[in-house]
Parts: C-alpha cells; sequence; structure tokens
C-alpha cells in the first residue's frame, strides 16, 4: 500500500512522533493506522493512549440548566466565524434549553419538537438557520444528566470549544459545598480529559492493548521474564490513574485522587457523595480534517 502525505501527517497528528517514525511506522504496518499507533508506543516514541481523531469541525458547544438537571450540545457549522454570529449563538442555546426540558430519546427526537418563539420544531429552525447565516450547520450530539437527588455541574470553556457535565448524587444535594464541588470536578474534567468513570468502565479490548504493549517494552527493554507481569500491573495502576476519572489526581489537590476528594467531602457534610457519571465534548472531536498545508510540507519525505 502507498504510504502518503495525509496518512503520515495524520499519524503525527495522532502520536506526536517524528515525521520519519511516522513514515516508517505506517510502512510496516502496510497502512494500518491503528497498528501503526501501536508500533509507535512499543518502541516508545508515542505516549497515546487511545485513538484521537483529528479536531477539525468548527461551530459551538453550549451547556443550560442548573441543580438536578444539565444537558451538553454540539452544533457544528463550516468555519469558526459563524460561531461568533450572534443568531447561532441564540439556537444553539436555545437547543440546549429543548433538550433540557424534553428530554429526547436522540437527536432525530430533538429535531421533530418544537423550537420556542418560532412556529417551528427544531429540524426546520436549523434548515432556517442555514439558510439566513448561509453555511451548512448540523446538530451533532447531546447529552443530558438527571440527578435525583443530586447534583449536575457543568462548564463550558475556551468559548464553546469543550464543555463538561458531572453528576453527583447525595441527599445533601442543597449543600453549597456539594455544588461547588460538582463544578470544581467539571472544571477538572476539562483539563484532564478523562476516558472512564471508573476501572470497571474501560474495555477489555483496550486493556488487552495496554498489556501488549506494556509486556513488549519491557522485553525489548531487557527485563527479565518472570517480573515483566509485575511490572505490567504496575503501568496498569498508572493507566487507570490516568483515564478513570475517580483514579485521576485532583487539579486542584494533585496530592488527592478524585474520589478521595469526593468521599472526604461526604464525610465533612455527614452524607454519601457518589460520583455517578460525567460527559466531556470537545468540540469537532473524531470528525476528519480537510487535507491542509501541513500535508505538503511532510510530502517531500514520502516520496
Amino acid at each position: 500500500m502507498s504510504i502518503t502525505a495525509s496518512m503520515v501527517a495524520e499519524l503525527r497528528d495522532k502520536t506526536g512522533a517524528g515525521m520519519m517514525d511516522c513514515k516508517k511506522a505506517l510502512t510496516e504496518a502496510g497502512g494500518n493506522m491503528e497498528e501503526a499507533i501501536d508500533l509507535l508506543r512499543k518502541k516508545g516514541l508515542s505516549a497515546a493512549a487511545k485513538k484521537s481523531g483529528r479536531v477539525a469541525a468548527e461551530g459551538l458547544i453550549a451547556a443550560a440548566g442548573e441543580g438536578s438537571r444539565g444537558v451538553l450540545v454540539e452544533v457544528n457549522a463550516e468555519t469558526d466565524f459563524v460561531a461568533k454570529n450572534e443568531a447561532f449563538q441564540k439556537f444553539v442555546a436555545g437547543v440546549a434549553e429543548v433538550v433540557l426540558g424534553e428530554a429526547p430519546a436522540n437527536v432525530e427526537a430533538l429535531k421533530a419538537l418544537a423550537f420556542p418563539g418560532t412556529g417551528r420544531n427544531v429540524g426546520e429552525e436549523l434548515t432556517h438557520q442555514i439558510a439566513t447565516i448561509g453555511e451548512n450547520m448540523n446538530i451533532r450530539r447531546f447529552e443530558r444528566f438527571e440527578a435525583a437527588p443530586g447534583v449536575v455541574a457543568s462548564y463550558v470553556h475556551g468559548g464553546g470549544k469543550i464543555g463538561t457535565l458531572v453528576e453527583l448524587r447525595t441527599e445533601k444535594a442543597d449543600a453549597e459545598e456539594v455544588q461547588a464541588l460538582a463544578k470544581q470536578i467539571a472544571m477538572h474534567v476539562a483539563a484532564a480529559n478523562p476516558q472512564f468513570l471508573v476501572r470497571a468502565d474501560v474495555p477489555a479490548d483496550v486493556l488487552e492493548r495496554e498489556r501488549d504493549i506494556m509486556a513488549t517494552k519491557a522485553k525489548e527493554s531487557g527485563k527479565p521474564e518472570n517480573i515483566i507481569p509485575k511490572i505490567v500491573e504496575g503501568q496498569l495502576n498508572k493507566f487507570y490513574g490516568e483515564v478513570c476519572l475517580t483514579e485521576q489526581a485532583y487539579v486542584i489537590d494533585p496530592d488527592q485522587k478524585i474520589e478521595q476528594v469526593v468521599k472526604a467531602l461526604g464525610k465533612q457534610i455527614g452524607a454519601e457523595i457518589k460520583l455517578t457519571g460525567f460527559a466531556r465534548f470537545q468540540l469537532g472531536e473524531g470528525l476528519e480534517k480537510k487535507a491542509d498545508d501541513f500535508a505538503a510540507e511532510v510530502a517531500a519525505l514520502t516520496k
């Protein structure tokens, strides 16, 4: 298979490895992107722990709700200029309010619901906005949490580039300390980008992939065969601490894990608190970016 400049550019974007290393890995993997990522990781040339699509789409992420309910909504557009358009911002905020109040099952169900103050449903209002603003748009996804009893907090960063939700279940949902912690954890999620809530949520195939990479690196570094399993288990604990929210070091106090902070507050207020859910949207994540000038920069290296 021919290794193209855009393939090298994509692998470099996903792993941070050098261009020539990316080309060699792709060649060895026969053009398979995931195999190339694993090869780079086994050689210690990439710290990537997961498949990460290139962020390309523009638009806006918005949050709505307070108390025990909260939502995130992502609406995409063609250019970042649209995100600054007041009409577009009002539309996205309106979509978030519809999701908050009506709890639709999916995006198609959302489009059939009435959009406030227009006499149109959400899908028709989307079409109206496309015609008015002059760019293609898409309601890509939403997430809705409702904690009963409990607190749902949201956080939007970078003018709508990243949005998060966090759900804490507790009988003392009205306590200011609980609401403040939920907000702080929502900010933590934006910064630390956890992939899972707890260890049990990590898929078996992901763990197997990590074990294979860790074992291969240990063997190639010359470690004795009999201690490799212990090394792998130790590294897996570190992996959990990177990808599981409850086990991450709290960004406000790195000496404590998130689960310890939640437990400590529960003890302080005299009521159990459980961290039961989170969501994190990054604008355009997983969507394919159109080829740009970077491909031209590496074209010479792929010939």
